[in-house]
């Protein structure tokens, strides 16, 4: 059994599962009483404590795995961008800003500047 069916459970048909409410009090706390901290949840989106890896993409070139293969050390690869144009910057394979490439205590650093959805704090 692979890992994506280990979590399916089918239930014999006939037989419907009864449903319970149940509680979240911990997080919630109880009716007008509030939970220690919950001031955080309140005031913050619990989505902006999440880490992301964020990649940038500075362009692309296509060639065929034989060329790659026959690619040399020091061999130039042009891509499909002037130094002019934004690169991108991604989440999960979606671009969700651009921006240039600039230098900052010797490594590279991107400043934003355009941002194609506009985000919410």
């Amino acid at each position: 059994m692979n890992q994506d069916t280990a979590s399916i459970r089918i239930l014999p048909a006939g037989n419907p599962p009864t449903a319970q409410v149940i509680s979240l009090t911990e997080v919630h706390g109880e009716p007008g009483r509030p939970v220690e901290g919950a001031a955080l949840a309140v005031t913050s989106n619990p989505l902006h404590a999440v880490r992301a890896r964020l990649q940038v993409r500075v362009g692309e070139v296509e060639l065929t795995v034989g060329e790659l293969m026959a690619a040399k050390e020091h061999e130039v690869l042009v891509l499909d961008r002037t130094i002019d144009e934004a690169v991108d910057l991604m989440l999960e394979g979606q671009v969700v800003a651009r921006g240039e490439l600039v230098a900052m205590d010797g490594r590279f650093a991107l400043r934003i500047t355009e941002l194609p959805l506009p985000l919410k704090p």
